[in-house]
């Protein structure tokens, strides 16, 4: 199975510190930045353990939230997530390298819902898929970072790009789409993939039946 080499992984990362983006919508890889610094070394960290452990499997949401990648710069992972780690997973934790971001007006912002649900429930089944977002920045209310926003058509274009990208570098066995947003933008790029609910909202219970459906417990 081709999996990306760390070159390519540096690259990639390489790109995204480099998007420009609207007002309203933070690039939490940006170049200048200590913070933004710290969340390109622990997306590299992530992708290249993933990359490592021969992971088969995408998952695709929609964008980075406030409480999430906003701050760790991991797609669905919080900081609570991040820090504390997965045990049963063996994935995340001070001690594996990854690195606390608490930008100012941040500080209090430690857990993310979807994050907790999301992680849980791979830890429950036993599976390590890639998670990526159809928008891979944090679009945000004007004025507002400590909110979320659903991404503009304009912005959903700019992450077909790097989802492609993604694509080209890792041949996925199976590419799953976690709500309508990742769903239309899987739809527009005629991929073959199942759907399952987002966690947010209430639909924890049917977001983890869908994954279960997927994933062999054990696998």
């Amino acid at each position: 199975m081709l999996t990306p080499r760390d070159s390519d992984i540096d690259a990639l990362i390489h790109d995204l510190s480099r998007a420009e983006l609207a007002g309203d919508a933070f690039n939490e890889y940006a170049p200048g930045e200590k913070n933004n610094a710290i969340r390109r070394e622990n997306l590299r960290l992530y992708l290249r353990a993933l990359a490592a452990r021969g992971a088969s499997a995408l998952l695709v949401l929609e964008a980075p939230g406030y409480r999430g990648c906003r701050l760790t710069g991991v797609p669905v992972t919080s900081r609570k997530v991040l820090l504390e780690g997965i045990p049963g997973l063996n994935m995340f934790g001070r001690e594996s390298g990854y690195q606390d971001v608490a930008d100012p007006g941040f500080q209090r912002v430690y857990g993310e819902q979807s994050a907790t649900i999301l992680w849980h429930t791979l830890a429950e089944l036993k599976a390590l898929p890639v998670i990526w977002n159809t928008f891979p920045f944090h679009p945000h209310k004007a004025g507002q970072p400590l909110s979320n926003r659903r991404p503009r058509r304009a912005e959903m274009e700019l992450g077909t790009f790097f989802l492609r990208r993604l694509l080209d570098l890792w041949q996925f066995e199976q590419i799953v789409a976690v709500g309508r947003v990742a769903q239309e933008a899987l739809l527009a790029q005629g991929l073959d993939f199942q759907l399952v609910r987002h966690p947010a909202h209430g639909g924890k219970k049917d977001f983890a039946a869908g994954l279960t459906e997927l994933f062999s417990v054990g696998a």
